[in-house]
């Protein structure tokens, strides 16, 4: 999938995970879920650090473009070292280590981490990480050319620090669903454990597939490429990404929004 297709199903899900909070009787506040779609969504294009065209490689200037270079040598390296003699032979790792179940747990893991020993300005930088991820995604139109570099991290800095103080005040999500004292935040991994996810699940519905299962063989491969059957798979950026499931995805976050906020 293409980068607006992947932010706009992250955000979906996290609405959806709202929708069914609420369902069970464990509705979210606002802040969370406005907050957790919109890092979700932002997560959807983290998985792609290991390819050097894809928006998340340009979101931060030079400094992602050189960790997107370091993701993909060690992403090659991990394949390399893991896979078994049915797995392919590859020229990169575009694909491999960071589009599995265990990155999308331990980038979530560690994030969550960071949120509840780092203090405030660790969630800061966690929104804002997100909230330009989720800008450059969701306003793909709006954001294209370097121009608009610096007003990306802008309306992203002013957005991570309005919504973290609306986090911080009594009520309004800081403390949700993990209650204990010092665990304040602690929730902020999900939404990127989620997007991730939802990221590796849309890249298995192309062409290629996805080894989001790795390091868990399958037959006579480590890296084996899940997926639908053939005749359902289609190319990335094609008419049934841009047509069929980009406003599918859409619809069901709108419906997905309104059930968490009891609107329906």
């Amino acid at each position: 999938m293409m980068g607006p297709a992947h932010s706009l199903s992250g955000a979906a899900a996290w609405l959806g995970v709202g929708a069914a909070t609420a369902a069970a009787g464990r509705p979210m506040p606002w802040p969370v879920l406005l907050a957790g779609a919109l890092i979700c969504a932002g997560a959807a294009l983290a998985p792609d650090l290991d390819h050097k065209a894809a928006t998340i490689s340009r979101s931060f200037g030079p400094v992602s473009r050189w960790l997107c270079e370091i993701v993909d040598k060690l992403s090659y390296a991990v394949y390399k070292a893991t896979k078994k003699p049915a797995d392919p032979r590859r020229s990169g790792g575009h694909r491999t280590l960071t589009h599995t179940w265990l990155w999308a747990v331990l980038i979530g893991g560690g994030t969550s981490v960071l949120a509840i020993t780092g203090g405030r300005w660790a969630v800061l930088f966690i929104l804002f990480v997100h909230m330009v991820l989720a800008i450059e995604g969701l306003l793909w139109r709006a954001t294209r050319g370097s121009s608009s570099e610096v007003l990306v991290w802008l309306l992203a800095a002013t957005s991570a620090w309005i919504i973290a103080g609306i986090l911080d005040e009594p009520g309004n999500g800081a403390g949700w669903l993990f209650t204990e004292p010092g665990q304040e935040y602690l929730w902020l991994g999900l939404p990127i454990v989620l997007g991730a996810i939802v990221h590796d699940i849309g890249d298995a519905l192309t062409v290629s597939g996805c080894p989001i299962l790795w390091p868990i063989p399958v037959g006579r491969k480590r890296w084996y490429p899940i997926g639908p059957p053939k005749a359902l798979r289609f190319r990335a950026g094609s008419w049934v990404e841009l047509k069929v499931l980009m406003p599918a995805f859409m619809l069901l976050g709108g419906v997905g929004c309104a059930a968490a906020l009891n609107v329906i």
